[in-house]
């Protein structure tokens, strides 16, 4: 039984203030003030973003809502932002990014889809339980609803949940212009937030949703005929990084806007043919042969280095480092960047040659 409640640590945020100074001049180790909080409020620590799990409910046959009861270290998040989750399984420090899908009373959700051979979702979706604690990083995204005009959401898979943060957030503040949500899941059971989406539908009448099954023979795919009524909307779309580019094919420049996210890494596309590269790692004082066409992050790892990263996907910047010497090709976009000093997110860039980064 906690000696604090969690709601109770808010207002007694400010007196952590000259504990916190003490600290930042090495006066007392972050370290043990934090178990000391700890044995007051499981939660509490005195900068690190700790939650505790208020409740859970299976959304779909195989996504798991989770609502979290952040500590006074949470700084707020805006509608379609990501945070990176952290566990910890023998001895080993585990993370992975989820959107929130909602935010109110102080508390945040976010929906976990369980993958079978997954280290971190199986885990939360068998084994977390209502009042278990778990830590947070600080949110991040960039997905941002239009100001005006009708808006197409065009999701797969769990690609649902940020545009389902997104879209709560809007109609709660008076968004009036259409909107029209695509879903499309392999299995009819996949369909998540359906009786949600359905209350929302018959609240709000400029909201229409859709789902479309993919699986089989008679499976519905994406295709033009689908957003040829929409082109000129403000399009906003997150699934695998297939779906996605096929969408920004389809729209082809028509849109108002378009705004996409992809939860698996960019597909590479090879120019010209594989070949080896030097690659030195300045901090770590290392160097391995390396190739042409894979991220910087995948490599560095395999010669035994441990970079920080979060999403893999080129959203969250958490792998952010420096560019030192020569010159690397964005996987997503094809920009070159070959200025020194120059920051780039090894998750999602390749070197072009033989290159130098601060890691």
């Amino acid at each position: 039984m906690p000696l604090i409640p969690l709601r109770l640590t808010i207002p007694l945020r400010p007196w952590l203030a000259p504990l916190r100074w003490l600290t930042a001049h090495h006066w007392l180790r972050a370290a043990d003030v934090d178990a000391c909080l700890r044995f007051l409020q499981p939660a509490w620590a005195l900068t690190r973003i700790h939650a505790r799990v208020e409740a859970r409910r299976w959304v779909a046959e195989d996504m798991l809502a989770i609502r979290l009861r952040p500590n006074c270290n949470w700084p707020g998040a805006q509608a379609g932002q990501h945070v990176q989750l952290f566990i910890e399984r023998d001895g080993v420090r585990l993370s992975r990014s989820y959107s929130l899908t909602a935010q109110a009373d102080g508390c945040i959700e976010i929906a976990v889809r369980r993958q079978p051979e997954g280290r971190v979702s199986a885990w939360l979706c068998e084994h977390l339980s209502i009042g278990d604690c778990v830590e947070l990083g600080a949110p991040y995204g960039e997905l941002r609803w239009p100001q005006e005009g009708a808006v197409l959401l065009a999701a797969a898979g769990s690609g649902i949940t940020p545009l389902l943060g997104l879209l709560r957030d809007a109609l709660g503040r008076g968004f009036s212009a259409p909107v029209r949500l695509l879903h499309f899941v392999r299995e009819q059971g996949q369909r998540a937030f359906v009786e949600e989406l359905q209350q929302l539908q018959a609240r709000y009448p400029n909201l229409a949703v859709e789902w479309a099954v993919t699986a089989g023979a008679a499976g519905q795919r994406l295709n033009a005929e689908q957003l040829h009524a929409w082109r000129e909307a403000h399009v906003l779309s997150c699934g695998p990084a297939g779906f996605v580019e096929q969408l920004r094919e389809l729209v082809d420049g028509q849109a108002a806007s378009l705004q996409v996210e992809s939860f698996t890494p960019p597909q590479w596309r090879a120019e010209g043919e594989r070949r080896p590269v030097r690659l030195q790692f300045f901090r770590s004082q290392r160097e391995a042969v390396g190739d042409n066409q894979v991220s910087l992050l995948e490599q560095a790892e395999a010669a035994g280095l441990k970079p920080e990263h979060g999403c893999r996907q080129g959203i969250c910047t958490q792998c952010t480092c420096q560019l030192l010497e020569g010159a690397v090709r964005d996987l997503r976009s094809g920009e070159i960047s070959h200025e020194p000093g120059q920051s780039i997110r090894i998750c999602v860039s390749a070197p072009l040659g033989d290159v130098r980064v601060d890691l």
